[in-house]
C-alpha cells in the first residue's frame, strides 16, 4: 500500500501502549491493519513494554526484565500496526491531529524531533502516575514504580545498599538497610512481602557480614487504618497476618507529612530512619492531561469519559484505562471503574468492536459495563490471596495459597495470550520454566 492511499484510510492514533493500548492496538492491528481498512498507529514514550503489575517483582529482583519486556516495533511489524517513539504533550482538536516532544538520547542530544501526527479517532491510554500529594520531599527522596526504568533504579539503590553494608568497616547505621514504602495498597503490600524474600536471596549469595533478620528491615506506611483499604476487610485481615508473620513493620493510621534523604516524618511525630523510600499512596493521570485543549478532567487529571468511552465534549477522542474517569454503572454517581489491569483489559475488549463501528460508519456504539472479578495479591513466594466477585450467588468468595497463586499468575498468561495468541504464550512459559532451572532466583546486579 503506497502512503497516498494509507493517508485515506481512517486514521487511528492511540496514545500508550500499557496494557490496555498495546492490546487494542495489536487486536485492530491483526483485523482493520491486516485488511487494509484503517491505518493503527501506537505512540509510547518507551521502546519496549512490560506488564504494570510486575513492576514490584523487577523492583526487587526477583525478575529480570529482559526476559519479560516486549519491543514495541517488533509487536507492531508481527501484527500490522505502525509505532512511534514518543511522548504526546498537547493536542489540536480543530486540527485533529497531536503534538509528540522532541525525543534525547541519554547525553540530552536530539534523536527525534518534535512532531505533530495526524488522527480521525484518538485514543488515549497513557496510564497513571504515583500521586505524592505535594508532600515536601516526596519527588527528591523517594522513588515511585510507574515505570521499568523506575522499578530497575530501586533494585540498583538496594543492590548497591547491601554491597555497601558487606564492604564498609563500621556496622550497618539505622536506616541504612531499611526500605520504607509508603502506600499499602497493592504495589505496597505485594513489594513489601518480595523485598523480605529477595533481601534474603542476595544476602545468600557472599554477603556473609549481612544478617537479613538483624540488618534488613521493611516498613509500610498507611494513612488509613489497614492495609489495602480500598479491598473487603477480610482480604486486609489475612494480608495484615502475612506480612506480621514476615516482620514487616507496619504503620496504620500514619500520614506522611515529609520525606528527606534520611528517612520519613508522619504527623504524629514518628520518624523512621531509611536511605530507601518508595512512595506507592495513591494515582493521578499525567499532568499535560490536565484540561488538554479544553477537555473535561477531573481533580486527578482523569479525562472524564462517556458510557461509550468517548470523552465528554469530543466524541472523536476515546479514553480508557487509568486516564479515564468512567462511571461504574449500577453504583451511585462519581463512583468510577476502578484503575486496575482487568478494567484497561475489558474497555480494550469492547473498543476493539467500538472502533470497528466507527470505521464501518455506524453510529450506535456499545457501552461500557465493568465486571467486577475480584482481586488477588501475591505475597511472592509467602502465599496469594484473594476475593472472587459473582461467586456464590452474587456474593463474594474469599480464597487464598495454591488456587490463588494459580489464578494471579493466569492474569499475566491471558495478557500475554491477548498479545502473542495462544500457542506463543505457551512455548514462553515453557521456555522461562526450563531457564528458571538454571539460573539464580534473584537478579545479582
Amino acid at each position: 500500500m503506497g502512503k497516498a492511499e494509507a493517508e485515506q484510510l481512517h486514521q487511528i492514533v492511540i496514545v500508550g501502549g500499557g496494557a490496555g493500548g498495546l492490546e487494542l492496538a495489536t487486536k485492530l492491528g491483526d483485523s482493520l491493519g491486516r485488511k487494509g481498512k484503517a491505518v493503527i498507529t501506537l505512540i509510547d514514550k518507551s521502546k519496549t513494554h512490560v506488564w504494570k503489575p510486575l513492576l514490584h517483582e523487577i523492583a526487587a529482583g526477583s525478575m529480570n526484565p529482559e526476559k519479560h519486556e516486549l519491543v514495541y516495533l517488533a509487536q507492531a511489524h508481527w501484527h500490522h500496526f505502525k509505532f512511534r517513539l514518543g511522548s504526546m504533550d498537547s493536542l489540536d482538536r480543530a486540527k485533529k491531529e497531536i503534538s509528540i516532544a522532541p525525543n534525547y538520547d541519554e547525553d540530552g542530544v536530539e534523536v527525534i524531533p518534535r512532531r505533530t501526527i495526524k488522527y480521525d479517532t484518538l485514543v488515549i491510554a497513557v496510564g497513571s502516575t504515583t500521586n505524592d500529594f505535594g508532600i515536601k520531599g516526596a519527588r527528591e527522596h523517594s522513588i515511585a514504580l510507574d515505570t521499568q526504568d523506575q522499578a530497575e533504579k530501586f533494585h540498583r539503590r538496594l543492590h548497591n545498599a547491601l554491597l555497601r553494608a558487606q564492604t564498609q568497616a563500621e556496622p550497618v547505621q539505622a536506616g541504612q538497610l531499611e526500605v520504607v514504602i509508603v502506600g499499602a495498597g497493592a504495589t505496597g503490600v505485594e513489594l513489601s512481602a518480595e523485598l523480605h524474600n529477595t533481601t534474603r536471596e542476595l544476602a545468600a549469595y557472599g554477603l556473609d557480614k549481612i544478617d537479613p533478620d538483624r540488618d534488613v528491615h521493611i516498613s509500610l506506611i498507611e494513612a488509613s487504618e489497614r492495609v489495602l483499604p480500598a479491598l473487603p476487610e477480610k482480604l486486609s485481615n489475612s494480608v495484615d497476618l502475612e506480612l506480621r508473620k514476615l516482620r514487616v513493620h507496619l504503620y496504620m493510621g500514619e500520614r506522611v507529612t515529609e520525606v528527606t534523604s534520611k528517612g520519613v516524618q508522619t504527623h504524629s511525630g514518628r520518624f523512621i530512619p531509611s536511605a530507601l523510600v518508595v512512595w506507592a499512596a495513591g494515582i493521578k493521570a499525567p499532568d499535560f492531561l490536565r484540561e488538554i485543549d479544553g477537555l473535561e478532567t477531573n481533580r486527578i487529571n482523569q479525562l472524564v469519559v462517556k458510557p461509550t468511552l468517548q470523552t465528554t465534549l469530543d466524541d472523536n477522542i476515546f479514553a480508557f484505562g487509568d486516564c479515564a474517569a468512567c462511571q461504574w454503572v449500577g453504583h451511585s454517581q462519581g463512583v468510577t471503574v476502578p484503575p486496575r489491569a482487568q478494567s484497561a483489559h475489558q474497555q480494550a475488549s469492547m473498543l476493539v468492536k467500538t472502533l470497528k463501528y466507527r470505521v464501518a460508519g455506524k453510529a450506535d456504539l456499545p457501552e461500557f459495563k465493568y465486571r467486577d472479578y475480584g482481586s488477588l495479591v501475591n505475597l511472592g513466594s509467602y502465599t496469594t490471596v484473594g476475593n472472587l466477585m459473582g461467586a456464590l450467588s452474587g456474593g463474594s468468595l474469599f480464597i487464598e495459597g495454591l488456587i490463588a497463586r494459580t489464578m494471579y499468575q493466569s492474569l499475566y498468561k491471558l495478557h500475554l495470550m491477548a498479545l502473542h495468541g495462544f500457542w506463543s504464550m505457551a512455548l514462553q512459559t515453557l521456555a522461562r520454566m526450563i531457564a528458571k532451572r538454571t539460573e539464580a532466583h534473584v537478579k545479582l546486579h
